[in-house]
């Protein structure tokens, strides 16, 4: 595997700026490749995170609720940058997990390698700069639909913008994500279906 996607990834995440070659070859220095087989963790909850491109594959953040049950936090498709935030950049222990929910490729750096890259290569600062605005949005957007949209507009949310859940994860999975029930996720499949 060679780090070619990596590369085209970061391209095409940053509007109007060419990556020089120069660039490309310190970015790519920075990142090693990676590969993870089905349920392999890339982070497991009490651990450090690190950051890692996911070129090919499926994964879920997860965690436990203060009952035990565990909770769904979010789902990472192929051309994604994958990470915990808050352990990534407070260097503190993770509270989430995130596995593989099928055989995935990628490449993985750590916090010390993206900070340089930060300070010496601008072209992967936007970069950089643009990923964590895309997280955030993509957070804040899912907290607020638990507030504000019925379990049935999630569920219409979610097919709308990530059909390629249904394939990979399982409902239970899909079901906690979505902040239901596996019944309630199952009855309101069922309704939309016979429309």
């Amino acid at each position: 595997m060679n780090k070619q996607p990596l590369i085209n990834f970061i391209q095409s995440n940053i509007q109007n700026i060419k990556v020089s070659d120069e660039a490309v070859l310190t970015i790519s220095e920075m990142f090693e490749e990676r590969e993870y087989a089905k349920n392999d963790f890339l982070l497991k909850a009490g651990k450090g995170s690190g950051y890692f491109f996911l070129a090919e594959g499926f994964m879920r953040a997860f965690t436990f609720d203060s009952e035990g049950n565990e909770v769904t936090t979010y789902f990472y498709t192929k051309n994604r940058v994958v990470f915990e935030a808050a352990s990534f950049f407070m260097h503190q222990p993770s509270t989430e997990s995130i596995q593989a929910v099928t055989p995935c490729k990628g490449y993985y750096t750590t916090f010390e390698k993206v900070n340089t890259l930060f300070h010496t290569v601008p072209e992967f600062r936007e970069f950089g700069r643009l990923m964590l605005v895309r997280e955030f949005v993509a957070y804040k957007q899912q907290t607020l639909a638990m507030i504000n949209k019925s379990a049935e507009e999630r569920y219409a949310d979610l097919m709308d913008t990530n059909k390629e859940i249904f394939q990979y994860a399982q409902l239970k999975h899909i079901a906690s994500f979505l902040g239901m029930t596996d019944t309630s996720l199952s009855r309101i499949r069922k309704e939309i279906n016979k429309k």
